[in-house]
């Protein structure tokens, strides 16, 4: 467990008119960086389905941006949801909750959700979600599942972050770790949906540069980040899309942990077809 966790949600609204417009979003061939005050009123997206329920859609499959995932942040209203939420046979999903209550149902059995809960919904499960007496915020991934011949499918599970303990970085003091929801060599699943967590003046000390595309939502705290040949900014709130071979690096300020949700796809051959 991390002291004084925290969990980042946005709660939309518009800045007043006097306000200065200036912000650092940035959308480049190699990374794009969608802060949180991007995420206001007038941007949101409703889905099929859903009721009493809005989204913000950070990434979807779309050229010269994320390739295999769409993440989505959802606010449910208490009473609503979905007894049908995703139409696409091809999804699985991951969810992960920021704030409020209510319950997630997967092929009949009922899991309470509040902050920190966690939720992996493989393809063909019957599911459904509903708010509880407060609002429900969480976050929506979803990418295409790749079966592999010889390979069963995953099964769904739900969990929570205070379950999970932190695999720390050999010979980082326990500057630098990772809360892993799925084992690393559990060829099932093909893609990953971690939290990474730094200690204050930790670093990601080299430029990674790899095969895995990225999309990471800051929970907590601030950072500044190595995108491409670019230093950037970034706090609780921001979203950063990273594409794959991007060179990226990390060093954590401020006086608490910095914390993020990490999406990335893994275990399956290239494809060599476009």
């Amino acid at each position: 467990m991390i002291e004084g966790k925290k969990y980042y949600f946005p709660t939309g609204g518009l800045p007043s008119q006097n306000d200065i417009m200036t912000q650092r979003a940035v959308f480049t061939e190699a990374y794009a960086v969608i802060p949180k005050g991007c995420m206001r009123d007038i941007v949101v997206s409703f889905l099929p389905h859903w009721s009493s329920t809005r989204a913000w859609v950070l990434a979807r499959p779309l050229s010269g941006f994320s390739e295999t995932f769409s993440q989505y942040i959802m606010e449910v209203s208490p009473g609503g949801g979905s007894t049908d939420p995703d139409t696409d046979l091809s999804a699985q999903s991951v969810l992960f909750v920021t704030d409020g209550q209510g319950y997630l149902e997967i092929n009949g059995e009922k899991h309470e959700l509040c902050a920190g809960s966690y939720a992996y919904i493989p393809v063909g499960a019957n599911w459904e979600l509903k708010a509880v007496e407060s609002t429900l915020r969480f976050h929506w991934v979803r990418k295409a599942y790749v079966g592999v011949k010889g390979i069963d499918a995953p099964e769904a599970f739900v969990t929570h972050e205070d379950k999970n303990t932190i695999n720390f970085v050999p010979d980082t003091d326990g500057a630098w770790g990772t809360t892993r929801f799925v084992e690393l060599d559990d060829l099932r699943h093909d893609m990953h949906v971690n939290i990474v967590t730094f200690q204050p003046g930790g670093v990601i000390p080299f430029e990674e540069t790899h095969v895995m595309e990225h999309g990471l939502y800051v929970l907590q705290g601030k950072a500044v980040y190595k995108l491409n040949q670019d230093w950037v900014e970034v706090e609780a709130g921001d979203f950063i899309w990273l594409r794959a071979f991007c060179p990226q690096a990390c060093y954590a300020g401020g006086s608490e942990p910095f914390r993020y949700l990490l999406y990335k796809d893994v275990n399956r051959h290239m494809p060599l077809k476009l």
